[in-house]
């Protein structure tokens, strides 16, 4: 696995209030989405971009922090696996669920600072709470954010105290310098702070995770809590059966895909040939079915059927800005905030397609967990110092009601 030291590589609707109270906030956010405009659209369309697609890897070791993966599901290879997130950031804001693992991104920079620099996406797997958080996401910049989806960035110097300065070795015998947190039994994500008072072996990031442990059936923490063995009969990994399917994230330039189809002359065949599931373009096709009238839909469809199984768009230019489905839903650049920690500018770096959603077997229901897109703002600056994990700033936009049962 190349490390991409030079950054090159992969480094809503607007929900109606709940109360009837916020309809003048929600005019004022109507007036401030005129900011938006038709320029955010032709610049789409020059600046190249970086498509992420999942794919089981060939080799597991592959997705082990020292080999400094992009990934999607299963659980997180921290880059820094000992100043975990808070207890207070790992979970959802609305309903105190510890939230789940959705992918990360490793993105370095050309600074030393950031010779080593991942994005880390988490969500609440609950619709309800994404709802709850469209209806906050609109309060622009309140005090204290209440959120379902939550971005984290980490960065470390070349030389550090985790990593060998050196490029990892491509057999799978690269070993990290320290180890890491002790992280929870059940979900494999979180700092494990609290321990079983029985065994005093399993950890667990909260009270409700080890009260599903505990209740899971014949792999269950009860089966083997106070056998003398627990640490040798228990898997190291995370016993949750309720964590995303786990791929690798592989990538490709876009540029390249528009030469492929000039050279194929309109044929469709390469786009089809690039399917890595059976059926799966025409499955994929549920996702994109919108209002043939909206410009926004039609710019989307049309820039997406290139590789319809992206499930990322990358660019570390500062003149990208995302695809967005629909129109309405957008910031403005005032929705976005400031850097928490230096108080900068934050610029759009990436967006999370509703595809993964294909790959993770989201069931198909009224209620089940969907977006349009997730669009992640990350400070211009990646400025150092402070936390392990600073958290950034991501944006969801919902399809709207004509657009959202695929």
């Amino acid at each position: 696995m190349d490390i991409d030291l030079s950054g090159e590589k992969l480094k809503s609707l607007h929900m109606s209030s709940l109360d009837e109270e916020e309809d003048e906030e929600e005019d004022q956010n109507d007036d401030v989405e005129d900011e938006v405009s038709d320029e955010d659209d032709e610049e789409e369309d020059r600046v190249p971009m970086t498509l992420g697609f999942v794919e089981k890897p060939k080799n597991p070791w592959t997705l082990l922090r020292q080999y400094f993966p992009s990934k999607a599901g299963g659980t997180p290879a921290w880059l820094d696996p000992i100043n975990l997130p808070s207890e207070k950031s790992s979970l959802c804001d609305f309903c105190g669920e510890p939230l789940q693992f959705l992918l990360q991104v490793y993105a370095p920079l050309p600074e030393e600072s950031t010779f080593h620099r991942t994005l880390f996406v988490f969500m609440c797997p609950s619709m309800t709470c994404l709802l709850r958080d469209q209806h906050e996401q609109w309060k622009r910049h309140p005090e204290t954010p209440s959120r379902s989806v939550k971005v984290f960035r980490c960065q470390l110097p070349r030389v550090n105290s985790f990593y060998s300065s050196e490029a990892p070795a491509e057999d799978g015998t690269e070993q990290p310098l320290t180890a890491g947190a002790k992280l929870c039994n059940w979900c494999g994500t979180w700092k494990g702070d609290k321990i079983c008072s029985s065994c005093r072996k399993a950890r667990y990031c909260s009270g409700k995770h080890q009260t599903a442990h505990w209740r899971s059936g014949n792999s269950s923490h009860k089966v083997f809590c106070r056998q003398m063995d627990t640490s040798d009969k228990e898997s190291e990994s995370a016993a949750s059966n309720f964590l995303w399917p786990e791929y690798e994230i592989a990538n490709e330039d876009e540029g390249e895909l528009d030469e492929e189809m000039a050279n194929d002359e309109g044929s469709a065949s390469s786009l089809i040939s690039r399917s890595r599931t059976d059926g799966s373009f025409g499955k994929l096709q549920t996702y994109f079915k919108g209002n043939g009238e909206n410009r926004s839909w039609a710019s989307f469809q049309e820039r997406i059927s290139l590789a319809p199984e992206q499930v990322l768009r990358y660019s570390s230019s500062a003149e990208a800005k995302p695809l967005w489905p629909v129109s309405s839903g957008r910031p403005s650049k005032l929705d976005i905030p400031k850097c928490n920690y230096c108080g900068g500018t934050r610029g759009f770096e990436f967006q999370v397609l509703p595809q993964l959603l294909y790959f993770f077997h989201v069931k198909d229901s009224e209620d089940s967990l969907d977006w349009a897109t997730i669009v992640v703002y990350t400070c211009e600056a990646s400025c150092e110092g402070g936390v392990g994990y600073k958290e950034e700033f991501a944006w969801v936009q919902l399809a709207s009601q004509s657009i959202s049962h695929r």
